[in-house]
């Protein structure tokens, strides 16, 4: 266990190193063109830490499916740039006054607590918009393909779609509802990231199915952590203060299902990733671990 834990660690460091240093790099492509007061909204965003869960998957399984290290070469970087360009602009839009309203964000102070909500709003449009010139940037064939996957799955029949699911005044309190809510608010994203690795290396329609499994398992299996979590967790580690869901009233999988419950369909979503991984040919080492942080994370 310890060494499977190093291993899990060590991997994450690195991963997320490489993350930051292609975010770093993909900002830098607009400081010519961009607002100076936009770019350090983004910017503050955009760089302000976070797992970087997504981007790593997607570069994980373009590995895996490739057979080899750097597979997909640019066009998987510029995809795993992507998904967390939407992604970071979803928190930001997440965070507003008419969504969750939340004045911390990984250990600061929100977009709009710092830059004003006008600014926050477009700093997240922004993102949102970059992250499909960035896929179009160039000629390869398979970035068309790349835009039309991280459009459906971050959309109205994604993301988005779960975002309204999950702010519905008359949602009940249903394992089903918030199932299928937390498959799109959390788990489409999680999903698209998996599949465009695959797609950005030319991997097998094997491999896109493995992906398609594990995401939406990982994807679920993390926001249920994520509710453990905000019950549960270390506010000093989360970055922002705990029992948020529970003061707004919100349904989540502990206040419907109960802890132990949680924590089981959680492990159940790991175990089901894992078996997906079965069928790959490549090593998915990494792929294991990133499965089983989502559940024994504490942040």
């Amino acid at each position: 266990m310890a060494s499977a834990d190093a291993f899990q660690a060590k991997f994450l460091a690195e991963q997320k190193a490489r993350v930051e240093s292609l975010l770093t790099s993909r900002l830098e492509l607009l400081a010519s063109g961009a607002p100076p007061r936009l770019l350090e909204a983004m910017r503050y965003s955009l760089l302000g830490g976070g797992k970087r869960l997504r981007p790593i998957l997607c570069l994980a399984f373009a590995d895996v499916a490739s057979g080899s290290t750097g597979g997909g070469g640019k066009v998987a970087e510029d995809a795993a740039c992507a998904v967390e360009y939407v992604h970071t602009y979803s928190l930001i839009h997440d965070d507003l006054p008419s969504m969750d309203d939340d004045d911390v964000r990984r250990g600061r102070p929100t977009s709009h607590k710092v830059f004003g909500e006008a600014m926050a709003i477009l700093a997240g449009d922004a993102l949102l918009t970059e992250a499909f010139a960035l896929l179009g940037r160039d000629s390869e064939p398979q970035r068309g393909a790349l835009c039309g996957e991280l459009a459906g799955l971050a959309g109205a029949a994604g993301m988005v779609g779960g975002q309204v699911l999950d702010i519905a005044e008359d949602r009940p309190a249903d394992e089903g509802y918030m199932t299928r809510t937390h498959r799109l608010k959390t788990g489409a994203l999680i999903r698209a990231a998996c599949r465009m690795g695959v797609i950005a290396s030319g991997g097998s329609a094997e491999a896109l199915r493995t992906a398609d499994t594990y995401g939406e398992s990982v994807g679920l299996a993390f926001q249920i952590t994520d509710d453990i979590l905000d019950l549960v967790g270390d506010s000093s580690q989360m970055g922002k203060p705990t029992g948020a869901d529970e003061r707004a009233g919100r349904f989540t999988f502990p206040a419907v299902l109960g802890l132990p419950k949680s924590k089981a369909l959680a492990a159940e979503c790991v175990n089901r990733a894992l078996e997906a991984l079965s069928r790959l040919d490549g090593s998915p080492g990494p792929l294991v671990a990133l499965a089983r942080f989502s559940i024994e994370r504490r942040t």
